[in-house]
C-alpha cells in the first residue's frame, strides 16, 4: 500500500509536471517536474490560483471567463488537450501540452490534477518541418488549418488543376504559393494574374500575349502570362470575374495545353500548371448561367477550401502576434504586448474581412498605442465596442455540460428564465449568481423585486 512519501517520490520521478487543484482552482500540491517546467519554486506556486500561473494563455483566459477549470469540464474518458506557450519568470518561453484528470469525488481537498508535458522540442521540429515544407506565411494550429496543410501537401505533388476557394482575405494566394513551392515545379516561375483588375481587352492580351500590330499601341510582340509561366505555375486569381469570351479561350488552353497570341494564327505549346482562386460561388454561377460549366469542371479538379477566420478563432492570438511583429518592423519600433483582454476582444469578432481585416485592426492598434501594451480601447471602434458574451455557468451534477457562450438575453422573459436557472444552480447564492450572470448584485436584486412572485425571494 502506498504511503504519502512513496506517492510523493513516485510523482517526483515523472517527466510530466503535475499540479493538484482544489475546487477553488488553487494549487494544493506540485511535483518537481512541474516546478522545473514553470520555472518556479514549489512554495511560489502553492496556494496560487491556477489561471495566475498560466497568465496570458488561452487556457487561463477561458478559465477566468467561465469561473472554473475548462480542462476538467468533460467527465468522459476523452482528454481535453490544450497547447500553450508560457513566458516564465526567468524570461524563457516554454511550449506545454496540458490536460486535466478529475479526481474521485470523495477526495475532500482535491478536485483535479493538471498534467503538463514539455513540447518545446516538438515545436522546434514543427518549425523546421514548416520551413522545409515551405508553407510560407500561412499561420495556424487549429484543426481546420492542420487539415488544410495536409490537403496542400497532397495537392502539391499532383499536376492537376487546383481551385482554391474561400472568402476574401482568408489567404488564398498564400495557399497557391505554398502549392507551387512544394511542387516539382518549385524551381520554375510562379506567375499570378488578378483577373478582376484588368478590362476584357487587356486581360486577353495579358494572358495569351500579342503579335506586333495586333491592336493600337502594340508596337512590339509580347509574350503573355501563360508563356511567362512555362515550366512553372500560373495563378488565375478571382477567376469568377473572367468574362465569357475569355472563358472560352481559357477552356481551350486547359484542354490543348497551347495558346494563340492575339494577331497570330499558329498555336504555341505551353507547359504550365494552372491554379485558380475565387471568393465567389462558382457552382452557383454555373447554375445561373454566369460561368461555363465545362470550364468549371476543368478548374475544379482538386478543390481546396480555405477556412474563414471565425471558423478558427483559436488561431487569432497567434495570427495577431505575428501580424503585430510584422507591423512593428515596418514602423521600426519594438512590438508592444497584446493584453489578454485585448485578445479576448479580438476573439469576439466575426471578422467578415478575415485575416486582411485583422491585419488592419492590428496596425490601427499599433498606431494608437503609446505604451508597451495594446489594450482593447486601442482597437478600431467597431472591434473595441463589441459587447462581451456572458460565460456559461458550470453544469449541475448529473446534467450535460453547457458548451461555448450564450449572449445577453434578447428580452425580459429570457433574462428572467436565465436568472431562475442560475439561482437554482448556485443554490440561491445571489452573489455567485450575479457574478455568473455578469451583472451587479444591485441589478440582480432589482430584477428579483420586479419579477419574483414571492417578493421575499429578493430579500433572502
Amino acid at each position: 500500500m502506498f504511503t504519502l512519501s512513496t506517492l510523493s517520490r513516485f510523482l517526483d520521478s515523472l517527466e510530466e509536471g503535475v499540479l493538484f487543484l482544489d475546487r477553488g482552482r488553487r494549487v494544493v500540491a506540485i511535483n518537481e517536474a512541474a516546478g522545473e517546467l514553470l520555472g518556479r519554486d514549489r512554495d511560489e506556486v502553492l496556494s496560487r490560483l491556477c489561471p495566475s500561473i498560466f497568465a496570458d494563455t488561452a487556457c487561463a483566459r477561458a478559465c477566468e471567463a467561465r469561473g472554473h477549470c475548462t480542462l476538467s469540464e468533460s467527465r468522459t474518458s476523452t482528454r481535453q488537450l490544450q497547447d500553450i506557450s508560457l513566458a516564465r519568470p526567468d524570461g524563457l518561453s516554454v511550449h506545454l501540452r496540458m490536460w486535466s484528470l478529475l479526481l474521485p469525488p470523495n477526495q475532500a481537498d482535491l478536485y483535479c490534477a493538471i498534467i503538463l508535458r514539455d513540447r518545446s522540442r516538438e515545436v522546434e521540429l514543427e518549425g523546421e518541418v514548416r520551413e522545409r515544407l515551405r508553407l510560407g506565411g500561412i499561420v495556424g494550429h487549429s484543426p481546420a488549418m492542420q487539415a488544410l496543410y495536409e490537403k496542400i501537401l497532397r495537392a502539391a505533388v499532383s499536376e492537376a488543376t487546383v481551385l482554391v476557394l474561400g472568402e476574401s482575405g482568408t489567404g488564398k494566394e498564400l495557399v497557391a504559393r505554398a502549392l507551387h513551392d512544394n511542387s516539382s515545379r518549385s524551381s520554375g516561375p510562379y506567375i499570378a494574374v488578378h483577373c478582376a483588375a484588368l478590362p476584357e481587352n487587356l486581360l486577353e492580351a495579358e494572358l495569351f500575349g500579342h503579335a506586333r500590330g495586333a491592336f493600337t499601341g502594340a508596337a512590339t510582340a509580347r509574350a503573355g502570362r501563360f508563356e511567362a509561366a512555362h515550366g512553372g505555375t500560373l495563378l488565375l486569381d478571382e477567376i469568377g470575374e473572367i468574362p465569357p469570351s475569355i472563358q472560352v479561350k481559357l477552356l481551350r488552353v486547359l484542354q490543348e495545353r497551347e495558346i494563340v497570341r492575339l494577331g497570330e494564327n499558329h498555336a504555341r505549346p505551353v507547359d504550365v500548371r494552372v491554379l485558380a482562386a475565387t471568393h465567389r460561388d462558382l457552382a452557383g454561377m454555373v447554375r445561373r448561367g454566369e460561368f461555363r460549366e465545362d470550364l468549371y469542371y476543368r478548374l475544379c479538379v482538386l478543390p481546396l477550401e480555405v477556412p474563414a477566420l471565425r471558423e478558427r478563432r483559436e488561431d487569432i492570438a497567434m495570427l495577431a502576434t505575428r501580424l503585430l511583429e510584422e507591423a512593428a518592423r515596418n514602423y521600426k519600433r519594438k512590438p508592444p504586448q497584446l493584453a489578454h483582454e485585448t485578445v479576448l476582444q479580438l476573439e469576439r469578432s466575426d471578422w467578415p474581412g478575415n485575416v486582411r481585416q485583422l491585419a488592419n485592426a492590428i496596425e490601427y492598434a499599433l498606431v494608437h498605442c503609446d505604451g508597451g501594451r495594446i489594450l482593447p480601447h486601442h482597437l478600431p471602434p467597431d472591434i473595441a465596442h463589441l459587447a462581451p458574451e456572458i460565460p456559461a455557468p458550470p453544469h449541475p451534477p448529473g446534467t450535460a455540460p453547457l458548451t461555448g457562450y450564450y449572449r445577453t438575453p434578447a428580452n425580459d422573459e429570457d433574462e428572467w428564465a436565465l436568472i431562475q436557472q442560475t439561482l437554482h444552480e448556485t443554490g440561491g447564492n445571489k452573489a455567485e449568481a450575479a457574478r455568473r450572470l455578469g451583472m451587479s448584485r444591485t441589478t440582480l436584486w432589482k430584477r428579483l423585486r420586479q419579477n419574483a412572485p414571492d417578493k421575499r425571494l429578493a430579500d433572502n
